[in-house]
């Protein structure tokens, strides 16, 4: 897997997004454990503490959960806590900001609407 973590974000962030995303897809599932903290920093070549924060954020929002001794794994309702957050993030920050620039584009519903319909054919 090669990655390329980006300067918009946290690195710790970026991890959980992958995480997340592995869960979304269907590559980590609910009660299944994730790569260990030594796995995914030899695989992202980052520094272990970077994993574990990353790690720590989403068993704070009660994505993973811990089992003493032997790792983490994904927890019974990850995927709809994941989709939650992400619509959410998705109408307050993506949709807001697509609206914005419309606005000053002078764009009206319709031809937004259109453009999305023809994105989606594409």
């Amino acid at each position: 897997m090669n990655i390329t973590f980006d300067d918009k974000q946290p690195i710790f962030q970026q991890v959980a997004n992958i995480i997340e995303d592995d869960i979304l897809n269907g590559t980590f599932r609910v009660d299944e454990q994730i790569l260990s903290v030594a796995q995914f920093s030899q695989l992202f070549q980052i520094n272990p503490a970077t994993v574990v924060k990353g790690i720590a954020l989403l068993v704070n929002e009660g994505i993973l959960y811990k089992k003493r001794g032997l790792g983490m794994y994904v927890a019974t309702d990850a995927r709809q806590k994941i989709q939650m957050k992400r619509r959410d993030r998705f109408y307050k920050e993506l949709l807001s900001n697509l609206l914005n620039e419309a606005d000053k584009l002078g764009l009206t519903t319709e031809e937004i609407m259109d453009m999305i319909k023809q994105l989606r054919k594409e």
